[in-house]
């Protein structure tokens, strides 16, 4: 899956979760960048990903997640 594809599906899912319509992410955008990004919200986005993807992130994943590429580069060697 090329990144283009998951920054599509990332997407729609903070959209989802933040229930904002007005997101768009890039591979730079960090939670300083989207309103309603904090520490309650990142855990449901994460849950949220795991279950679309089939992932399961560790605690030092997370902690490892500077921005949206970061995720989705942990999101592609996950589905490996």
């Amino acid at each position: 899956m090329e990144t283009t594809e998951l920054l599509e599906i990332l997407n729609e899912i903070f959209r989802k979760v933040l229930k904002r319509d007005d997101i768009t992410l890039t591979e730079d955008t960090t939670a300083r960048d989207v309103d309603g990004w904090d520490s309650l919200t990142n855990m449901v986005l994460i849950s949220e990903i795991e279950n679309k993807f089939g992932v399961r992130f560790t605690f030092r994943d997370i902690v490892k997640l500077k921005n949206v590429g970061d995720l989705c580069h942990a999101i592609m060697n996950k589905s490996k």
